[in-house]
């Protein structure tokens, strides 16, 4: 194939594209896209249309590059986050909250409707695609506490942390369920 000074070339195993800047005998200078000289055989590299009629075809590139120059003013919708506008779900995980008699109950059975409480508001918070809930636990001696850390750390879509002090004080856990997990 015949090469002259200014063909559009392509190099066959790489993706390199560029105009010839030099031949000296079968090897072929090549101004890449970046500006970089590189040299090839001329066995390695294919001539090409014009860069602009191989990428433009049957488009006016002087309209294309008018339309791009002028300038468009975006205008921007400020929304406020929804954490701000939508109220959190608290659940008071106090026994007695929960239920009307706890007299004949074991600390473990409370403690297992405790947490089988704070599952079901938390499966009740994601499908309803809540952002936050506060479950109130209480300070107590801690086991609540430590079941719940346990609890919530088993979702992927969640994190948590201690709520508000000056509103709950030291007893309670804020969870903030990660909406775009798909549950």
């Amino acid at each position: 194939m015949s090469f002259k000074i200014g063909d559009v070339v392509s190099v066959l195993d790489d993706d390199i594209n560029g105009v010839i800047s030099k031949i000296i005998g079968e090897t072929i200078v090549i101004e890449t896209e970046d500006g970089f000289d590189m040299e090839f055989l001329s066995s390695e590299v294919i001539k090409n249309k014009s860069l602009t009629s191989q990428l433009f075809t049957n488009i006016d590139v002087d309209s294309v590059i008018s339309e791009k120059e002028t300038t468009h003013k975006h205008k921007s919708i400020k929304v406020k986050p929804k954490d701000r506008t939508l109220p959190t779900m608290e659940v008071d995980l106090h026994i007695h909250q929960i239920t009307t008699s706890n007299k004949h109950m074991s600390n473990y059975e409370m403690l297992n409707l405790q947490l089988d409480t704070a599952r079901y508001k938390l499966e009740f918070a994601i499908k309803k695609r809540m952002q936050k809930v506060v479950f109130i636990h209480g300070v107590g001696e801690g086991v609540l506490k430590a079941e719940l850390d346990f609890l919530f750390g088993r979702y992927d879509n969640v994190k948590f942390y201690e709520a508000d002090y000056q509103k709950y004080g030291l007893g309670a856990t804020e969870v903030y369920i990660y909406q775009n997990a798909k549950n």
